[in-house]
């Protein structure tokens, strides 16, 4: 039971743990034992499930903390490495950017810039017209600008609703009445799956959030689901240029809902189990203390849909994970994958991570300037986000390869 990184090294090395109720959870090493240090070599070990209530104390005396750490069960899912197709509809159409507008005189100008329609915002009607697509948000601009003025649009803004007015402008490019905007009705992309549950059929996926192209925060989707996608060619990643998987989606295989996009990755049901020709059998899920530097290895898709195994070496273990997940650093040794991709690329966000038999993060971003090295966020924290681990009591670019473009309006 490992407990030096729930705090600062300069404080967990000088803090005596005392047992005051464990109920037989801990088994010891060395005959029983009350008081511990929380370095590894000194602990106990954590037997069977229940909770450990502690007295913590710097240098043994002085009282610092107590603490209930709760003891769960090993929880076992299916390693992923399958190349997933992602598709998510926003209930509307999303702000991504401006776009200004070429006047007949050549003078530009922006009228939804003018009036703070800011990207990330949703715009949910047009003069009371639902709005279904970016096509639609166009047709209904241009049509009502031909009638009138100044148009009315409902749009939604961090959770809020309001009606705003702007004046169309004619665009001497496109010939039709624009507002100065660049926007989409989804998002699409391809990605890799990290686990799922044969059980409950839960799966996580990428391991970060998908936003909104530039906007503040994650993509407000309506409707979300997975699909089959086929790697056809790679764009090798350099320096300071990211690589990318090139392919398509399929219509047959992998299939499932998304209910959740968050920093940790996207969340959801599989609507039937898959195969792991890797991994046959569920592989224990590593706890972040657990997790060590050294070698391990990923599972992804290089060609059509083969998963293969490549190994990386884990070269940094964060104390304390960061707001947006990141927790690990790796760095590509396999040469056979370097001399194809770089390193990682665009993609392969979500392959997993597997050290001595357990499942242990997946990989999520890449360092610009070294595509050999990237980030990875733990399994622990994405188990908890798909709903498969009990909360716990104490208390660079992505990889997601998009594969939409925006649309003028």
């Amino acid at each position: 039971m490992a407990l030096d990184n729930l705090f600062p090294g300069c404080i967990s090395t000088r803090l005596t743990a005392r047992v005051f109720e464990e109920e037989g959870v801990l088994q010891w090493r060395e005959g029983k034992k009350q008081n511990f240090s929380l370095l590894q070599k000194e602990s106990p070990i954590a037997a069977v499930p229940g909770d450990v209530k502690l007295d913590l104390r710097l240098f043994g005396v002085i009282p610092f903390k107590k603490v209930t750490l709760q003891v769960v069960p090993p929880v076992k899912v299916m390693a992923g490495g399958h190349s997933i197709g992602v598709l998510l509809t926003a209930d509307g159409v999303m702000v991504v950017g401006y776009s200004h507008i070429t006047l007949e005189n050549g003078s530009k100008v922006c009228p939804a810039k003018e009036v703070d329609l800011l990207p990330g915002a949703l715009i949910l009607n047009v003069e009371g017209t639902a709005v279904h697509s970016d096509l639609h948000l166009s047709y209904l601009i241009d049509h009502l600008a031909r009638k009138k003025e100044e148009i009315r649009l409902r749009v939604k803004y961090q959770e809020k609703t309001k009606e705003i007015k702007v004046k169309p402008q004619f665009c001497r490019e496109t010939r039709r009445y624009r507002i100065g905007l660049l926007v989409r009705d989804g998002a699409a992309g391809v990605g890799t799956l990290t686990f799922y549950d044969s059980k409950t059929k839960k799966f996580g996926a990428l391991g970060h959030i998908i936003t909104n192209s530039g906007a503040p925060g994650a993509w407000d989707f309506k409707n979300g689901r997975i699909v089959p996608a086929s790697v056809q060619s790679i764009q090798k990643g350099q320096p300071g240029k990211i690589g990318e998987k090139i392919g398509f989606f399929g219509e047959k295989g992998i299939s499932g809902n998304i209910t959740k996009n968050t920093q940790f990755g996207i969340f959801g049901e599989l609507r039937y189990n898959l195969a792991n020709p890797i991994f046959s059998k569920p592989l224990p899920v590593a706890m972040g203390h657990q997790v060590k530097e050294g070698p391990a290895t990923i599972l992804t898709v290089l060609k059509n849909e083969k998963i293969e195994a490549f190994q990386v070496s884990i070269q940094t273990v964060f104390s304390r994970p960061r707001s947006d997940g990141k927790a690990l650093i790796i760095k590509v040794t396999d040469q056979k994958l370097i001399s194809k991709t770089g390193g990682i690329i665009q993609g392969m966000s979500g392959s997993p991570i597997i050290q001595e038999g357990k499942l242990v993060g997946a990989v999520t971003h890449v360092l610009i300037n070294d595509p050999t090295k990237g980030y990875g966020v733990l399994a622990e924290v994405m188990l908890e986000e798909a709903g498969l681990l009990s909360e716990r009591k104490e208390g660079v670019s992505g990889g997601f390869s998009s594969v939409v473009s925006g649309n003028r309006i």
